[in-house]
């Protein structure tokens, strides 16, 4: 497509393609983890996990609409080598923070190129993923502090499981309302 018909700067659409991936992948991590969390019988944990693959897959298609939106076509690509075995539940919520803290970086170096490249239209829609990344942060670092503090076995993971089911651990964000 020719510059005259893309509303987004043509030097993000590679960065942007590229976070489609990212988000994909980072769906696609939260499902391991979730499948390990539900192979350790601990249903709620396996839950969150699945719920935040899903919120992945949502980030990722927001990238997709996006540059429909804008007049580019989005690239759907492989997704590469993933985490399938973690030693114990401490191990895994760790690799998710890991992945929230990459995330970030994505998002902050997507943020900065759009300034650089004075595309108000992309620094606008990408204000949501910084916000939404402080919360992914701090409901990683949550659960992962909860575990620590259980011992990461046993009657304490039972507990930490049950605080999920019931949506009472301490230091996680609310959910926004529907549609923020």
């Amino acid at each position: 497509m020719g510059k005259s018909t893309l509303l987004v700067n043509e030097a993000l659409i590679e960065l942007l393609n590229q976070q489609i991936q990212n988000e994909t992948k980072a769906a696609a991590q939260y499902m391991a983890i979730a499948v390990y969390f539900e192979s350790e019988s601990l249903p709620a944990l396996g839950s969150f996990f699945f719920t935040q693959a899903a919120e992945e897959r949502e980030h990722a298609m927001k990238f997709i609409r996006y540059l429909l939106d804008a007049g580019s076509k989005p690239e759907v690509r492989g997704l590469g080598d993933l985490r399938n075995d973690f030693t114990n539940a401490a191990d895994a919520v760790s690799c998710a923070l890991d992945g929230e803290l990459e995330v970030t970086r994505q998002i902050n170096n997507l943020v900065g190129e759009s300034a650089k490249h004075n595309d108000h239209m992309t620094h606008t829609f990408l204000q949501w993923f910084v916000t939404e990344q402080m919360e992914e942060e701090a409901a990683a670092r949550a659960v992962l502090g909860r575990i620590r503090l259980a011992g990461n076995t046993g009657v304490g993971l039972l507990m930490i499981d049950q605080e999920l089911a019931t949506g009472s651990v301490p230091g996680m964000p609310a959910e926004p309302a529907a549609g923020q």
